[in-house]
C-alpha cells in the first residue's frame, strides 16, 4: 500500500518554540518504493538515529556524511546530541550538511539550531541562523528571544520584537515571556517601565490575563524594576495562581525592601493553599525576609521546615539559610550550617563570606575567602564584593587594595562598578577621601551612583563638605529621584552649621516633590514582628514607650550621656532637637524591648537607615544601664552592645 501525507492536513502541535510541524522541503508526497537505494537510506537514517539515542555521535556523524537524504528528525538527534555532548565542532559538521542537503529554510530545525548555537552561547551563529531564515515564523522568534535573552540582550529583543509587530506577526505566550525578561535584561537604553506597561497592555489586549505563566513573568518583571505596587496588583487579579506565581510576589516584597509584607503574603499561602508546597526558591525569598528583619525565631521554625521538607539539600536554600543566622546575629549557627554542608559552591562561600564582614570580622573573612580558594573554588565577582566589604567594615585599608589589585592580576576578573565602590567605602571610611576621589578620577568605566553614594557617604562621617557637594552634584544628576542623596548631603550641611545648605537642599526636595524615607525599625519578640515608625503618634504604645525613653536618658544624662543633635536639619534650640532624637525608631524599639522580653533575652532590632549617632551613644550607655544585651542590624552593618561597648569601635 501507498503511505502518503499532506501538510495541509497536519495537526498543528501546541503553541510552543521547540514544536514546530515537521514539514520537510522535499515534496510532499513519499510512496512506499522497494528500490534497494531507498531501503538502505532507510536504514541509513534509523541507524543514525539510534547511535544518537545511544550518545555515539562521533558515529552518527560519519554514517551521516554516507547518507544522501537524512530526514528532518535525523538531523534533529544529531543537533540535540551535540547539545547533550556540548560539541560545538561536531555542531558544526551538522549544521553544514543540514544547509548542503537543503534543510537550511525548516522553521522546526532553525529553531532547534538557534537553540543548539544558545546551549554554546554562540549567540552570533544563532542570529546568522535567524538572518538566513526566510520563512520565519513565531517559533523561529521565540528561539531567538529566548537566546538573548539568557545572555541578556534585552534591548536586542525589545527592537526584534517591534519589527515582528510591524509586519503583523502576532505574539503567543511564550512570546510575551521572552520580551518581559527582555525588560529586565535590557542595558536601559529605553524606559524599562514604559516599555514593560506597553507589554502589559498588549498581554490584556490579547487575552493572555488568564494564563498564569505569562502573568507570574509579569509580576516577576514589576519586581525587579522595583514597582511592587503593579506586581501586587497584577498577582491580586490572577484567577490562578500556582507555586511560582506565589514565590514571585514573596521574592518581589523580599528583594524591594518590603520583608514584613513578604512574611505575611508567605503565612497567606500556607493558609489557604493546602495543595500548594513552597518550593526552593520560595524559601530563599522567605529567609532572605527574615534576615532583613532578624527574625530569628521565625526563621528557627522555616529551618524546621525545609528539614522536614527535604529541602536542606539544595545548595540556594542552605546558602540562604547561612546568611539569614547571620543576620540575625547568630553567627555560630550560620557557621554550623556551613560546616554541615556536603557539598559547597561559590555562593555558599560568598554567603559565609559576607556574614562575617556585616559583623565587623574582617580578617576572618578573608581568613574564609582564602580558604576557599585552598578548597579549589574560583572566587566569582560577587566573592570580591563580600570579602572587599568586609574590609571596609573592619577598616582594613590595606588588605582591601591588595584583594582590588589580585582581581584582575590573579583572576582575570575586571572591577565593576560594585568593586570600585567598595574600594571608595573602604579608603573614605578609613578618612583617606583624597585617594578615594583618585579612584573615582582614574576609573575607566562610569562611576555610577553606588561609587558616588560611597563618597557622599564617607563625607558625611569626615564632614568633607567640599567633596560632599561633588558628590552629591553627580548623584542628583544621575538619581534625580532618589531623597536619600539629597538628605544626606543636608545632613552634612547640617552637622557643619551650613543652614542656608540645607535649606538649598530643601527647595530641591520640596520641587521635585520628593519626601525624606522616614525612619522604621523592627523587633522580634515571641516570634511576633513589631515595627515602629520615628515620631508615629498613631502608634497605641507610643506614650508608654516615649516616657521610658524620656526616663532613661535623664537617668544616663546623670552618667555623662550627652545627645548627639547635629545632624538634625532644623535651625532649633537644642532642647527641641533633643526632643526630635528621642523620637526615633530604634530607641522606641529598644524600649518595647525592654518592657516586653525577657530579661535574659538579647534584644534584635533592625533599622532601615543608618544608625545615627545620637541612636548609637544612647544605646551603649543602655546596655550598661540595664545589663543587656542589643544587637541592632542597620542599613550598612551589625552593632552587638553589650556593657557599653559597642563591637564597631565606633567605626561605621
Amino acid at each position: 500500500m501507498w503511505a502518503f501525507h499532506s501538510p495541509q492536513t497536519t495537526t498543528q502541535p501546541p503553541s510552543h518554540s521547540f514544536f514546530l510541524p515537521r514539514t520537510s522541503p522535499k515534496p510532499p508526497l513519499c510512496f512506499v518504493n522497494l528500490n534497494p537505494t531507498v531501503s538502505t537510506a532507510t536504514d541509513n537514517n534509523k541507524l543514525i538515529q539510534s547511535l544518537c539515542k545511544q550518545g555515539n555521535l562521533k558515529q552518527a556523524i560519519n554514517v551521516l556524511s554516507n547518507e544522501p537524504d537524512p530526514t528532518q528528525h535525523t538531523y534533529e538527534l544529531l543537533i540535540l546530541s551535540c547539545t547533550h555532548q556540548n560539541s560545538f565542532s561536531d555542531a558544526q559538521l551538522v549544521h553544514q550538511h543540514l544547509t548542503e542537503n537543503g534543510y537550511d529554510q525548516d522553521p522546526f530545525l532553525a529553531t532547534k539550531l538557534i537553540n543548539m548555537y544558545s546551549s554554546f552561547d554562540s549567540i552570533d551563529d544563532a542570529r546568522k541562523v535567524f538572518d538566513e531564515m526566510r520563512s520565519r515564523t513565531i517559533y523561529v522568534y521565540n528561539a531567538l528571544f529566548r537566546a538573548l535573552t539568557l545572555v541578556g540582550n534585552g534591548e536586542e529583543v525589545l527592537g526584534l520584537y517591534r519589527r515582528m509587530n510591524s509586519i503583523g506577526m502576532g505574539s503567543d505566550r511564550f512570546t510575551y515571556t521572552y520580551v518581559l525578561k527582555a525588560c529586565v535584561a535590557s542595558n536601559g537604553l529605553v524606559s524599562l517601565l514604559t516599555k514593560g506597561k506597553e507589554i502589559h497592555a498588549q498581554i490584556l489586549r490579547r487575552g493572555y490575563e488568564a494564563h498564569v505563566h505569562v502573568m507570574t513573568t509579569l509580576v516577576d518583571m514589576y519586581a525587579r524594576l522595583g514597582c511592587v505596587s503593579y506586581g501586587s496588583f497584577v498577582f491580586n487579579q490572577m484567577p490562578v495562581k500556582n507555586v511560582v506565581s506565589w514565590s514571585a510576589m514573596i521574592a518581589c516584597y523580599s528583594k524591594n525592601g518590603r520583608p514584613f509584607e513578604a512574611l505575611e503574603l508567605f503565612r497567606e499561602m500556607m493558609l489557604e493553599t493546602k495543595d500548594l508546597c513552597p518550593n526552593s526558591v520560595t524559601m530563599v525569598s522567605v529567609f532572605q525576609a527574615c534576615a532583613a528583619l532578624a527574625a530569628l525565631e521565625q526563621g528557627k521554625l522555616l529551618h524546621g521546615y525545609i528539614l522536614r521538607r527535604g529541602l536542606d539539600s539544595i545548595l540556594p536554600v542552605i546558602s540562604a539559610l547561612v546568611t539569614m543566622y547571620a543576620r540575625c546575629g547568630k553567627l555560630e549557627l550560620a557557621q554550623c550550617v556551613f560546616d554541615q554542608m556536603d557539598n559547597r559552591d561559590v555562593v555558599s562561600w560568598n554567603s559565609l563570606i559576607s556574614s562575617y564582614g556585616v559583623h565587623g570580622f574582617g580578617r576572618e573573612a578573608i581568613h574564609i575567602f582564602e580558604q576557599m580558594i585552598r578548597d579549589g573554588v574560583r572566587p566569582s565577582p560577587v566573592s570580591f564584593i563580600s570579602v572587599l566589604g568586609a574590609c571596609s567594615h573592619a577598616g582594613l585599608v590595606e588588605e582591601g587594595k591588595r584583594l582590588f589589585e589580585s582581581m584582575n592580576k590573579h583572576y582575570g576578573i575586571h572591577p565593576s562598578v560594585e568593586h570600585y565602590a567598595c574600594m571608595v567605602d573602604i579608603l573614605g571610611r578609613a578618612n583617606r577621601l583624597e585617594e578615594a576621589a583618585k579612584i573615582i578620577q582614574d576609573m575607566r568605566i562610569e562611576p555610577g551612583p553606588k561609587v558616588w553614594g560611597s563618597l557622599l557617604g564617607s563625607c558625611r562621617i569626615h564632614n568633607n563638605v567640599e567633596l560632599a557637594e561633588w558628590a552629591g552634584t553627580k548623584l542628583f544628576e544621575l538619581e534625580p529621584t532618589n531623597a536619600g542623596n539629597y538628605v544626606l548631603l543636608a545632613d552634612i550641611y547640617a552637622e557643619a552649621g551650613i543652614w542656608d545648605g540645607v535649606k538649598r537642599v530643601k527647595k530641591l526636595l520640596d520641587a521635585r516633590g520628593l519626601r525624606k524615607v522616614s525612619g522604621c525599625s523592627w523587633i522580634e519578640v515571641k516570634r511576633k514582628i513589631y515595627s515602629f515608625m520615628s515620631a508615629d503618634e498613631l502608634n497605641p504604645r507610643i506614650e508608654q514607650l516615649h516616657a521610658l525613653v524620656v526616663k532613661m536618658s535623664k537617668e544616663m544624662k546623670e552618667k555623662g550621656y550627652v545627645p548627639q543633635t547635629k545632624g538634625v536639619l532644623y535651625d532649633l534650640d537644642e532642647e527641641e532637637k533633643e526632643q526630635i532624637v528621642l523620637g526615633h525608631s530604634e530607641k522606641l524599639a529598644v524600649a518595647f524591648g525592654l518592657i516586653n522580653s525577657n530579661s535574659r533575652d538579647t534584644i534584635r532590632i533592625t533599622k532601615n537607615l543608618r544608625l545615627c549617632e545620637d541612636c548609637h551613644l544612647f544605646t551603649k550607655f543602655i546596655s550598661k544601664l540595664t545589663n543587656r544585651e542589643i544587637l541592632v542590624k542597620d542599613v550598612n552593618r551589625f552593632h552587638h552592645f553589650r556593657d557599653g561597648v559597642c563591637s564597631c569601635g565606633d567605626y561605621w
